[in-house]
C-alpha cells in the first residue's frame, strides 16, 4: 500500500511539473494594428501576381496607411488606384483596390466597392508604373 501511495505521489509530481513547464511557454501576442512599414513593397508584390499584366501600368496612385473599420474591427488599410492591362494587353480603365493589413502585413487586396476609397488621399505610386519582372517590357 505504501509503495502504491508513493507511486501515485510521484506520478502526480511529474504531471504537475509537465503542466507548469507547458503553461510558461506562452507565445507573445501579435499587435493586429502594427503599422505596415513595408506596405508599398507588399502591395507591389501582390499586384505583380494578381494583375493579368503587371507591366506598363498607368496612372498609379497609393494612399498612406490609415486605421479604418473593417467589419467589426479596426485595421490599417491602403487604397491603390491604377489603370492596368488585361491578358490581351488592353487597358481596362482606372480601378480602386483596398488592401487590409494585419500585424503589419498585407492580409488581403481586393477591388474597392461602395466608395471605400472615395476619401483616400492618393499620391503618385511610380514603383507600380515602373514594375517590370523581365529585362524588357512590352
Amino acid at each position: 500500500m505504501a509503495r502504491r501511495t508513493a507511486s501515485l505521489c510521484l506520478l502526480l509530481l511529474v504531471i504537475l511539473a509537465v503542466a507548469a513547464c507547458s503553461s510558461s511557454g506562452k507565445a507573445p501576442e501579435e499587435n493586429p494594428n502594427q503599422f505596415p512599414a513595408s506596405y508599398k513593397t507588399e502591395i507591389l508584390a501582390t499586384m505583380a501576381t494578381t494583375l493579368d499584366d503587371p507591366t506598363l501600368v498607368r496612372d498609379a496612385y497609393i494612399s498612406e496607411p490609415v486605421i479604418r473599420r473593417a467589419g467589426t474591427e479596426e485595421r490599417y488599410v491602403v487604397c491603390v488606384r491604377s489603370n492596368s492591362r488585361n491578358g490581351a494587353k488592353q487597358y481596362e480603365g482606372s480601378k480602386d483596390r483596398i488592401g487590409y493589413f494585419y500585424a503589419g502585413h498585407l492580409n488581403q487586396l481586393v477591388e474597392a466597392k461602395d466608395g471605400q476609397c472615395a476619401n483616400a488621399a492618393y499620391k503618385p505610386y511610380p514603383e507600380l508604373e515602373k514594375f517590370c519582372p523581365a529585362k524588357r517590357c512590352t
